[in-house]
């Protein structure tokens, strides 16, 4: 797990070196362990490392013996045993235990066909000398980030944002399309982010860049090519054991000690199962929980199971003050505008992992793949009347999270004028891409497969865990498994009022006892206990003079949202917006480069004062 940037120009590379520096040492904190800079005519590639997979011997830049070809990589191979394998027999020379190099030699020995032979989560550059291209490709469910864009001169490329901010010939400039969408729906979603001009590789996609700054995109890997099978319970409970046992088996692959982190519901449960049955021993695991609020927590639930497989588990009960002073670190890390509110105890679960594990696993996807949302099976009156209110998607993600009547007083004007782009867009894109022949279901899980899992849920994975060192795995999203899932019937999925009905199933003898009869519940945080008392009201008046806000909205409106949430007639999510906004304001806007600690208050991000 590293990050990666780099830039092709127009120029001799080696006269930028000091720009792939600054790219770096904005990357830090994604790879503490080592970094290497690499420059070869007009292309330059930076990593800084976090060293999982052959410590010794994995320096990146990485460059070919013959010198034609360079990599940086983020993420893992994860079946590299098995490729090497081949590559050695087909007269190859692996020089390192890195499973990154495999990259490298599948490219050199298969061409264009070598991102299909790879089984894993990754982000890489790879400079060929001599085709005079640079190519850049994402794993196929987006678990790894990879941003770009195009400059006068030069194309530029990084793991992450704020990398690419010191190259910005000007001041960052905000997209009001992509700003209204994270207003409305907590992320925005697709190639166009909140800054213009910087766009996302996206999942599946390779992106060929020659040396004439020319863009050839491909999208490698597509859910969409997924079929519906038709089969019985007990062959797909059967396939499902066989593609989790081949799943674990390859993302347990590591040089350095893992962990869990362990919500106590049924994903991280499976995978707790998982890894006792292949052999992990006591390993580390984590949970967390609230003091000083009324919210029920899964502390005790997670607990149990840590205790039935023989974990050292370790609960971590927040209270809300430290709750509240992690948000300034959260939107820093999250580098894109992304309201989950499960931030905040992801990024102190990574901070307690990271004094003494740089892997931990974790049950993102799991949902998405077995439909365990409710959104997945809504009763036929809701689907119907939401769908004749909001036609295009079956009734599923219909309305934007802001109420109308404050996003009409509190928007500024180019904010409303973007509607005209449609606050639904990206979900609208995603369902009318669907087969006809798939089902009401499998499009609902398809829509947030193309948008939610990557912009929003795995953003959260990646980014808070990274933000301290820590590489998250997700085998729930070994493409494999994804693949099963959604061809699965909806029978094998849903059955009555319960998701992910094979995943149970199947799941059922490795558990501890009734653990599945316990109903669903998400990753709850108490955000609405934040807003509260006189914080509540210096936070308004520290909004009304936040430049981004000031400029975006009409900040002599914020009074009246502090009023309505003071006498409990919502506003919260609208608050959460303007405060995350302002503050990702001061870190990607007027002050870049700027870091909070992960324990601020974040009001002095928001306006500091004089």
């Amino acid at each position: 797990m590293c990050g990666i940037a780099g830039f092709i120009s127009r120029t001799d590379a080696a006269s930028r070196t000091s720009d792939l520096r600054r790219m770096a040492d904005a990357l830090a904190h994604r790879g503490p362990d080592d970094s290497g800079l690499h420059c070869a005519g007009p292309v330059g590639l930076a990593q800084t490392r976090l060293s999982i997979i052959g410590l010794a011997t994995g320096h990146q830049p990485m460059v070919s013996e013959d010198g034609t070809l360079a990599l940086v990589a983020n993420g893992e191979v994860y079946n590299y045993v098995e490729l090497n394998d081949v590559l050695r027999k087909r007269g190859r020379r692996l020089q390192t235990d890195s499973d990154s190099e495999t990259i490298l030699h599948a490219y050199a020995e298969l061409g264009s066909a070598f991102l299909d032979e790879l089984r894993g989560m990754y982000a890489f550059a790879l400079h060929d000398v001599a085709q005079r291209r640079v190519i850049l490709a994402r794993d196929r469910l987006g678990i790894k980030p990879l941003f770009y864009i195009e400059l006068p001169g030069r194309i530029a490329f990084a793991s992450e944002i704020k990398a690419l901010l010191p190259l910005l010939p000007g001041t960052a400039r905000v997209d009001p399309v992509a700003l209204r969408l994270f207003l409305q729906h907590q992320f925005a979603s697709g190639e166009h982010t909140v800054l213009q001009g910087i766009r996302r590789v996206m999942p599946g996609e390779v992106l060929t860049i020659d040396y004439d700054l020319r863009i050839e995109r491909r999208r490698y890997w597509s859910a969409l090519d997924v079929a519906p099978r038709d089969v019985d319970a007990a062959t797909a409970v059967e396939r499902l054991g066989e593609l989790m046992d081949g799943a674990m088996r390859e993302h347990m692959r590591s040089d350095v000690p893992f962990g869990l982190f362990l919500s106590g519901g049924v994903d991280s449960a499976v995978l707790a199962a998982m890894l006792h049955r292949h052999g992990a021993g006591r390993i580390r695991s984590y949970s967390v929980g609230y003091r000083g609020t009324a919210m029920t927590d899964e502390l005790d639930e997670a607990g149990r199971v840590a205790a039935h497989f023989g974990f050292a588990h370790t609960p971590i009960a927040i209270d809300l003050p430290r709750l509240v002073r992690r948000i300034p670190h959260t939107v820093w890390a999250a580098d894109e505008l992304m309201r989950d509110y499960a931030c905040l105890p992801t990024s102190i679960l990574a901070e307690e992992a990271c004094r003494e594990l740089k892997v931990v696993f974790s049950g993102e996807g799991g949902d998405e793949v077995f439909a365990g949302y409710r959104r997945y099976r809504p009763s036929l009156a809701e689907r119907w009347l939401k769908g004749l209110l909001r036609p295009g998607t079956g009734g599923f993600r219909t309305r934007g999270q802001w109420q109308g009547k404050w996003a009409r007083r509190l928007m500024g004007p180019a904010l409303r004028a973007a509607r005209t782009a449609g606050d639904r867009e990206p979900f609208l894109r995603a369902w009318r891409a669907t087969p006809a022949r798939w089902s009401d279901v499998q499009r609902r899980q398809y829509t947030d497969i193309a948008t939610a899992l990557p912009d929003n849920l795995l953003v959260k994975t990646d980014r808070m865990l990274m933000g301290f060192g820590v590489e998250g795995r997700v085998p729930f999203l070994d493409h494999r498994v994804v693949e099963f899932g959604l061809s699965l019937p909806d029978d094998l999925k849903i059955r009555g009022r319960q998701g992910k009905w094979v995943l149970k199933r199947w799941a059922a003898p490795l558990l501890p006892a009734g653990h599945l009869d316990r109903p669903k519940r998400g990753f709850h945080v108490p955000a609405g206990d934040l807003l509260r008392g006189a914080w509540l009201d210096e936070l308004g008046r520290r909004l009304g003079a936040n430049r981004g806000v000031r400029e975006w909205f009409q900040a002599e409106r914020i009074p009246e949202l502090i009023a309505a949430r003071r006498a409990g007639r919502g506003g919260s999510r609208e608050l959460w917006g303007l405060m995350q906004f302002a503050i990702w304001h001061q870190l990607f806007i007027e002050r870049p480069g700027t870091k909070p600690t992960p324990d601020e208050d974040p009001l002095d991000w928001v306006t500091p004062e004089a």
